[in-house]
């Protein structure tokens, strides 16, 4: 954010929005003579639902997923949503212009670093409970995370998640012989297809596995925690699972015969263009909607997926939810949560799977609705949820700058720039200087 003249301006545009907002509609109760009132069905009255986000998903995105589906629940509803899209849409603009939104949602860790800082977050535990919504029936990990990073508050539903799988080359396999992977596959076993695969033909370096370094950190299977939130500590330097993580999933498939001489003529980490468009990847971990994602760019490719390698077995990556929190903005609290309760129903859950994006129930029926609708409905669907979720660990604040930080000393580990006790010792330098900022900025 933009430091103690951004916070002040956030409180004053705030206060001005919430003195324009009207009070609560009740629901029933009783009248002045002791009888009791029919409940009112608030969804018979107009009401305003704005969502907004600052991931930048286009209009006809959010239609797609949640827009369409919403309107046509609630008829007397009008929904919009705000896209960030350059000056006068980013969070701090929308603020200071004292534009209202009821909803806004991101990803985890996205979520926290943005509407904390802003001061936009509402504590929906009460809320949730007087309309009736079932978090139960949510998958307990995702619930849990929101809770962990604001001290046992509610900010936010998770609406849909994410995990990483891995995505293969048929063609690659084919064109060198190499049997196709399976779901369950181990670190080990991949490592191994992965030196089958690293070659160099004519003109054109191979490589046979690689991932996000974003998402892989982000989700890592080890549940390591970027920070101790108590202490406001990186853990990058002393958590030795650190070690043991930049060991598995950064030198050992990246030091197969011919892979670092590779990486170091590009200077980089093979990425998704790679993969998908220059199609000299193998394997790729990546996010679940990749498939939605990257529609139309995957029809070039003869691909499928499977589960993401395990460490341990049976435990994949952590989930990768995205939660949707009304805010302290909201004009129309009740009915803002009467469309968080309908995003989480199984029909609207329904919906999601069948186009292919991970519903947050912890149903086995809805799961398996998986891609129904998909053009791809014909993939290894099973994959996706083939492994359990590794744990989520609490998340602060300021826990995306210290993801940045780590990849990129993670990116010098790989190209091979630095050792990894010299990496990890800059890491955490630089990761603290970022939890000082954070909490100098956003100091009370």
């Amino acid at each position: 954010m933009r430091g103690k003249s951004f916070t002040t301006l956030t409180a004053a545009a705030l206060s001005m929005v919430l003195l324009a907002s009207c009070g609560n509609s009740g629901t029933e109760g009783a009248d002045s003579g002791g009888k009791e009132v029919p409940a009112v069905d608030i969804t018979k009255e107009p009401a305003e639902i704005v969502f907004y986000s600052n991931n930048g998903d286009p209009v006809e995105s959010f239609d797609y997923r949640f827009g369409n589906s919403i309107r046509k629940k609630f008829p007397n509803w009008t929904i919009k949503y705000i896209q960030r899209a350059g000056a006068g849409t980013q969070l701090e603009d929308l603020i200071a212009n004292g534009t209202r939104f009821d909803i806004f949602f991101q990803s985890i860790g996205n979520f926290e670093a943005n509407a904390f800082p802003a001061g936009i977050q509402y504590d929906m535990t009460e809320l949730i409970k007087s309309q009736k919504i079932d978090l139960n029936r949510l998958d307990p990990t995702v619930v849990d995370a929101v809770k962990q990073a604001s001290g046992g508050k509610l900010y936010g539903i998770p609406v849909f998640t994410n995990n990483l799988i891995m995505y293969y080359n048929k063609t690659l396999f084919d064109k060198f012989g190499v049997p196709y992977p399976k779901d369950g596959i181990t670190w080990s076993e991949m490592v191994d297809l992965s030196r089958k695969l690293t070659r160099t033909e004519g003109d054109t370096q191979y490589f046979g596995f690689t991932h996000s370094p974003s998402h892989m950190m982000r989700m890592n299977p080890l549940s390591i925690p970027n920070a101790d939130i108590q202490t406001d500590t990186p853990t990058i330097n002393k958590d030795d699972r650190w070690k043991k993580y930049f060991q598995t999933y950064y030198l050992d498939p990246m030091r197969v015969p011919g892979y670092l001489d590779g990486m170091k003529k590009l200077n980089k980490i093979p990425d998704i263009n790679m993969f998908v468009k220059e199609q000299s990847v193998g394997m790729y971990g990546y996010l679940s909607s990749l498939i939605y994602v990257w529609e139309q760019e995957l029809k070039s490719l003869n691909w499928d997926i499977v589960s993401f390698p395990t460490v341990e077995k049976g435990i994949g990556t952590q989930s990768y939810p995205s939660y949707f929190g009304i805010t302290n903005m909201a004009r129309n609290k009740e009915a803002a949560a009467e469309v968080l309760k309908y995003m989480i129903s199984d029909e609207f859950q329904s919906e999601l799977a069948r186009k292919g994006i991970m519903p947050v129930l912890q149903s086995d029926s809805i799961r398996k609705e998986l891609g129904k609708e998909s053009p791809y409905k014909d993939r290894n669907w099973n994959a996706i949820f083939y492994n359990k979720f590794a744990p989520i660990p609490a998340k602060a604040g300021y826990d995306a700058a210290l993801v940045s930080q780590y990849v990129s000393f993670g990116n010098q580990i790989a190209l091979d720039k630095a050792d990894l006790n010299t990496a990890l010792r800059n890491a955490e330098e630089a990761a603290l200087k970022k939890i000082q900022e954070y909490n100098s900025k956003n100091a009370k």
